[in-house]
């Protein structure tokens, strides 16, 4: 079989993605008074190492990666520009060809998507991205767990974006693509998602709509959903900040999506920027569900990469 790369949602596919989610929520149920620290009963990566190489700050990320391996058996080590030859000129190529004979799958959170890219190229192991400026699959995978737990089937979803069109909307457009549910983009001008995006959705049939009306946008959501306005290793822009202005969600933003509806953030958010205190507090907020089921998610994707899974 050839080796299984996640470097976007499209490598796996919708099938494959259902069958994550499906395997994430058993997994999760059959362990739900266990330790965390627990293998699970089957442990189906039992003696697998994967290598976690980070050039971004990382908390979500870092741990549920390494608790994902953990439960499933498994162990994890760390490298970071800082400590690793990476950050003194050590190539990608590199790189990736000296851990792929030490370890037998690797994580990569960086900002070049280039970089991601080519250590896929000469890697021999599975590459999983772990977040790159132009997408963040993984968090999306959990963020459809979320959506599914909460009772809210994919296939026609009315979701509703807030703010900048960014790597993690980029992966929902992808998503949406995928799992045929429809995507509302409220944003200022000037920070519309990537194109490509847009049209693989639109293609693929999904509705997608791009609107400067924050309202617009939110009107009948089931999910509504932003992220912090300005993303790590931008600078902090305050033209920037004021353009988002209009797009916070706030109580009265929320009041026009479904009276059911869940909010969604991917963490680390800035409470008073993009999501008032009283939503991101609120009975709708489900973020912190969603921070958990980084976990399950990254095991169903590494079990996908291991070829254990769909």
């Amino acid at each position: 079989m050839a080796t299984r790369h996640f470097l976007d949602l499209s490598d796996a596919g919708g099938d494959a993605i259902a069958a994550m989610i499906g395997d994430a929520i058993d997994r999760k149920a059959a362990r739900r008074i266990w330790p965390k620290g627990q293998s699970d009963a089957d442990a189906p990566l039992a003696g697998r190492v994967l290598a976690m190489i980070f050039e971004k700050s990382s908390t979500r990320t870092r741990v549920s990666f390494d608790m994902a391996m953990r439960q499933l058996g498994g162990s994890a080590l760390i490298l970071d520009a800082g400590t690793s030859q990476l950050g003194r000129g050590e190539t990608i190529a590199d790189t990736a060809r000296v851990l792929s004979r030490m370890a037998d799958a690797i994580m990569i959170r960086t900002d070049d998507h280039a970089k991601i890219e080519e250590m896929a190229r000469h890697a021999t192991v599975p590459v999983i991205n772990g977040l790159t400026d132009r997408s963040h699959p993984c968090q999306i995978v959990a963020d459809l767990l979320t959506v599914i737990e909460h009772g809210k089937p994919l296939p026609g979803l009315e979701v509703a974006w807030l703010g900048d069109g960014n790597n993690v909307l980029h992966s929902v457009l992808e998503a949406a693509a995928l799992m045929k549910f429809n995507v509302r983009v409220g944003v200022p001008e000037g920070y519309d998602p990537e194109p490509q995006f847009v049209e693989l959705a639109r293609a693929a049939g999904s509705r997608v709509t791009i609107t400067r009306d924050a309202e617009e946008a939110a009107a009948a959501a089931d999910v509504v959903v932003t992220d912090t306005w300005v993303s790590m290793g931008q600078a902090h822009a305050e033209e920037k900040l004021a353009a988002m202005e209009p797009y916070r969600v706030d109580g009265a933003l929320m009041a026009r999506a479904k009276g059911d509806a869940i909010f969604l953030h991917c963490l680390p958010a800035h409470v008073g920027d993009e999501v008032s205190e009283d939503v991101f507090e609120g009975p709708q907020s489900v973020v912190f569900d969603e921070a958990e089921n980084r976990i399950h998610a990254q095991k169903s994707v590494l079990l996908w990469c291991f070829g254990l899974l769909g």
